[in-house]
């Protein structure tokens, strides 16, 4: 097949390739840079295309492939690497939420309400809360990682339960 056969059948491709680009993107301008992009690969390596193969099949593959690509792209793109000694920056809130107006609670009624909760109840919801993991909570206090988990569960019921009761 010829450069200017290869380029006119590709061409003539162009209505399916837009199609299925905005059935994966469903996003007019993203289709179209996603067909362009195809375009652009098919182009720079149409001497890896053979002429007993199916031209549509290979440029819809293009396409494909590069629409996962693209997305694995931007996932990683979007994926916050936190390298820091403590996890800072996985730790910091995008917002405080404290402070606000039209937070339910104030976190002094907050700290009120767990300071209120037996100790043995209290104190792995307290650690869980500033980040142990369950068995770390259940190594530091000694006890089974069914106990740790039973009584983090109990103390959030009871403190939702103290929370509701003193909005009444």
């Amino acid at each position: 097949m010829t450069p200017f056969e290869f380029n006119s059948k590709l061409l003539g491709l162009q209505k399916n390739l837009s199609y299925f680009a905005y059935t994966l993107t469903s996003n007019y301008e993203d289709a179209q840079d996603l067909v362009q992009e195809t375009f652009l690969k098919a182009l720079s390596n149409r001497e890896k295309f053979t002429d007993d193969s199916n031209l549509k099949a290979w440029a819809f593959t293009i396409m494909k492939n590069t629409f996962i690509n693209n997305y694995r792209q931007s996932v990683r793109n979007n994926t916050l690497l936190d390298k820091t000694d403590d996890l800072y920056y996985l730790n910091l809130s995008k917002e405080s939420k404290e402070g606000q107006p039209d937070s339910s609670y104030h976190v002094k009624e907050i700290q009120k309400e767990i300071g209120k909760i037996d100790e043995d109840q209290r104190k792995p919801f307290e650690m869980y809360n500033n980040g142990f993991k369950y068995k770390e909570i259940a190594d530091e206090l000694s006890l089974s990682i069914g106990t740790v988990k039973s009584r983090i569960f109990f103390t959030r019921k009871k403190l939702m339960e103290a929370l509701d009761g003193s909005r009444k």
